[in-house]
């Protein structure tokens, strides 16, 4: 696959069927962008599993934190790596462990790996890089163009009111 650049329907497939994510790199300081999005992926209904050797038998906003994938007691659709590019490799080989296998490996913003990539995609999974989930759903939900924010999305529908203000969604199963 050609990792430059990716469809949006391949992405609005991914997070239209993904309903569980490990997040691997999660942390519990609210400052740090792998919270923000743990806590916007858990607001949009994804059930969120976090990763964390340093949080694990803990919960962060309500959901669980293991110390690694194998720990993870439950079938995981989607793998998002939030560790640099170089660590990325061993967290797909543990990823190729896990049973199920999960159907994704999603790498956030400014982490590729094209050799675990390959690796993965030849086990068959979907594999994206460099991008974020969060603002992926956001940007093709039209959240983002919502905000002023040019999506390339354009949309007639109306966003629901959810707990005390307007969401998009994706429209997921």
């Amino acid at each position: 696959m050609n990792h430059e650049s990716y469809p949006d329907e391949l992405i609005r497939s991914v997070l239209k069927n993904s309903k569980t994510i490990a997040m691997v790199g999660v942390s519990a300081n609210d400052a740090r962008p792998s919270y923000f999005a743990f806590k916007y992926l858990l607001g949009r209904g994804f059930r969120m599993i976090g990763v964390n050797p340093g949080l694990a038998g803990q919960t962060l906003l309500g959901a669980p934190v293991y110390a690694s994938l194998a720990e993870i007691p439950e079938p995981v659709d989607m793998v998002d790596i939030f560790r640099n590019s170089e660590a990325a490799a061993g967290i797909v080989d543990a990823a190729l462990e896990m049973k199920p296998l999960p159907k994704v490996i999603w790498m956030q913003l400014s982490v590729r790996n094209d050799a675990a990539a390959a690796k993965a995609e030849a086990a068959g999974l979907t594999v994206i890089m460099d991008r974020c989930p969060k603002i992926e759903y956001g940007r093709l939900s039209g959240e983002i163009g919502w905000t002023g924010v040019n999506s390339r999305i354009l949309s007639s529908k109306k966003p629901a009111l959810l707990r005390g203000f307007q969401k998009f969604t994706i429209d997921r199963r």
